[in-house]
């Protein structure tokens, strides 16, 4: 899959999963911009791909501001001249808090709500005038299939995410712009690995049909299908990338 001079945007770019979708993004040919909240972070992978001849460029951006997502936009404009495809991927999840609904601090929820969920769509609105100029655009969204299984606000969020993918399909389709989104199960990661307890994990292991963690690649190669032109005929599809997981709930 070829995305040569297209011009790709993930936001959570700095770090984990993010950080590998840029990777792939850039290393078939797209324009790559990594939207972050870490300076320090967003500011490295840019600067390591620049040196490999990529086209790279960070903006700083809180994804649950309205405005600075707008003004992303404008950035990545004056540099790349337009916006094709965006992952969002941001969230809170390493470190997240680990308390129910009925007792989670509503200060708390609110921010997390804001950039687990509200933020996805600040973030559709801003780049979509953009997608429209050059005819269309595809987009991928970062659920879980903790939206299947409950538990607590971040399965509401995802479940929220699943909604907002369709939904805003319907909206966008008209204007050759897909929606998407990936349902990763427990992925090997540092961030997977420090929020749920080796117990747990074992336990969801056993349960599903393939029984490991999904890999980076996994998902990666998921997203990047759904972005290309492979998928030019599928939108407000949720796919689960998860080992089979969804068929024990």
């Amino acid at each position: 899959m070829s995305f040569q001079d297209k011009v790709a945007v993930v936001t959570g770019g700095a770090a984990g999963i993010g950080e590998a979708y840029v990777k792939a993004l850039a290393d078939r040919g797209a324009k790559v911009v990594i939207v972050d909240l870490d300076q320090n972070a967003g500011s490295t992978v840019a600067e390591s791909l620049v040196k490999y001849a990529r086209q790279a460029l960070f903006v700083k951006t809180d994804i649950a501001d309205e405005s600075e997502c707008q003004d992303m936009v404008a950035k990545v404009c004056d540099q790349f001249g337009g916006i094709d495809l965006l992952i969002n991927n941001a969230a809170i999840f390493q470190g997240k808090r680990k308390e129910g609904l009925l007792t989670i601090d509503s200060a708390y929820y609110r921010r997390f709500m804001e950039v687990n969920m509200n933020g996805m769509l600040w973030m559709t609105r801003a780049v979509t005038p953009e997608m429209r100029k050059r005819g269309g655009g595809a987009i991928v969204n970062q659920s879980s299939t903790a939206a299947w299984s409950g538990g607590d606000f971040y399965s509401v969020s995802k479940a929220g995410i699943n909604a907002l993918t369709v939904s805003l399909s319907r909206e966008l389709g008209a204007h050759n712009i897909r929606v998407n989104a990936i349902a990763p199960g427990p992925i090997d990661s540092p961030a997977t690995r420090s929020t749920i307890p080796a117990d747990r994990i074992d336990a969801l292991m056993s349960q599903q049909p393939l029984k490991r963690l999904g890999e980076m690649t996994d998902v990666v190669e998921a997203c990047l299908f759904l972005l290309s032109d492979q998928a030019s005929w599928i939108t407000g599809q949720v796919l689960c990338v998860d080992g089979g997981s969804v068929t024990r709930l």
